[in-house]
Order: C-alpha cells, then structure tokens, then sequence
C-alpha cells in the first residue's frame, strides 16, 4: 500500500508504455508547420490528397480455416499460410470528405508514382489546385520535378524524414490491415486485388474525414519534452 500512495501522489504509472520516435529532419519544424496548417485550414478552391504506397501486399492463403469465437475460447488464426504472390497499392486521401483513390503497381519506382499522380490530375476537376502530402521516398522525388513542371496547379508538401505519423492516410491504411487484410485469407493476387477494392468501395460509399486536431504548437511542445526527457532522464 506504502508503493501504491507513492505512486498515486506522483501520478506514476509504472504498468503503462509509450514508444516515440524522434525525427532528425533539420526541416522537422517548417515541414510540421506547413502539414498541420494544411489539414486544419485548407487552402480555397483546392483539393488535398494525402499520399503513400503500401509495397508488397502479401496474398497470404492460410492453410487451415480461422476458429471462430466460441465460450470459453477466443477467436484462432491458423500458424502456417502460403504466400500467393504480392502486390503495391498506392493510396491518396482526400483530407476533405476522406474519400480515396487506390491504384495497383507491380512495384513502386518513380514511373508508378508519376502513373499514380497523372491519375490524380485527370480525377481532379481543372478548375481546382491540387495539394499533395507525402514523404521524402526517393522514388517521389525523383519524379516530383518533372512533374511540376508540366503541372504547375500541383503543389507538394513533404512531411519530416522519420514522421510518418504525419501523414492522414496512415489512419486509413492502418484500417485496411487490421480490417480487412490482417484477418483475409487471399489464393491469389487477384483475390487479393478484389478485397481491397471491396473495401474501398465500402469505405467510400460512407466516407467521413480524419480530423486533424493538434496544432503545431502544441505537437511542438511535446517533442521539446521528451527531447528534454533524453538529456535528462538518466
């Protein structure tokens, strides 16, 4: 009891874990700045797509059929599985009605991401500029700059190295493995293909937007903290 009092006056909780990662981005500021000013106030007659490719999707075949839950017996998956084959998705989320657009690629260099944005331009109305999140892959940069240059309406904005947290369509895709993906049993890349474009389907049909709520500031200050917690903290 002596130990719980202790605890308790010094708001300790020792059965409680937290990661973090700390980006080493020299831009880590001015980037956070631009990204969480563009989802919480959006610029006029523009549209912003948060992008990011999830490479090697597995058509994993599991070689016995999932238990269902039961009493006294919780839900089972099956150790061993067969890989059938896999897949790139390349995903853009649009920040402001959190509809997306998915495309397929046997792999993920420039020309599949430059495919992806050309696909992006003639699924845009002309009339609006075009906002893109995403990360420092070389395979975006690559592109980016030619693309520009035959594009001028689109406009990139790259989160920090090491920050992928940054990125909205993280929270989706984290939804289609733990939804869809995780739980599937796939006999091919086709069966596969045809449950994530179930997904999408069902996901746009009752879309609603990720809400971005921290502001700069505030996500500043946090990070001040445990910077300030690993020179002190031993």
């Amino acid at each position: 009891m002596t130990v719980q009092r202790v605890w308790k006056l010094h708001n300790l909780q020792p059965h409680r874990t937290r990661s973090f990662k700390l980006s080493n981005d020299t831009e880590f500021e001015r980037k956070l700045v631009d990204v969480v000013g563009l989802y919480r106030k959006p610029p006029e007659k523009a549209v912003v797509f948060s992008v990011d490719e999830k490479p090697q999707v597995q058509a994993l075949e599991r070689k016995q059929a999932i238990l269902p839950m039961r009493c006294n017996f919780p839900e089972a998956y099956p150790h061993d599985y067969k890989r059938n084959g896999t897949v790139d998705l390349f995903v853009a989320l649009n920040i402001l009605d959190g509809t997306v657009v998915t495309q397929f690629h046997n792999r993920h260099r420039h020309h599949e991401f430059l495919s992806f944005l050309r696909m992006l331009d003639d699924a845009t109305p002309s009339k609006f500029d075009v906002h893109v999140v995403l990360d420092n892959l070389s395979a975006h940069t690559a592109a980016v700059d030619r693309f520009c240059k035959r594009h001028p309406r689109f406009h990139f904005h790259y989160t920090p190295t090491g920050a992928s947290w940054l990125n909205l369509v993280e929270s989706w895709l984290s939804n289609l493995t733990n939804k869809r993906l995780r739980r599937g049993s796939f006999a091919s890349v086709p069966a596969l293909k045809k449950a994530i474009k179930e997904f999408v389907k069902t996901h746009n049909s009752h879309a609603k937007p990720f809400v971005w709520t921290k502001g700069a500031d505030e996500i500043l200050h946090k990070v001040r903290k445990i910077q300030h917690l690993l020179v002190t903290g031993h």
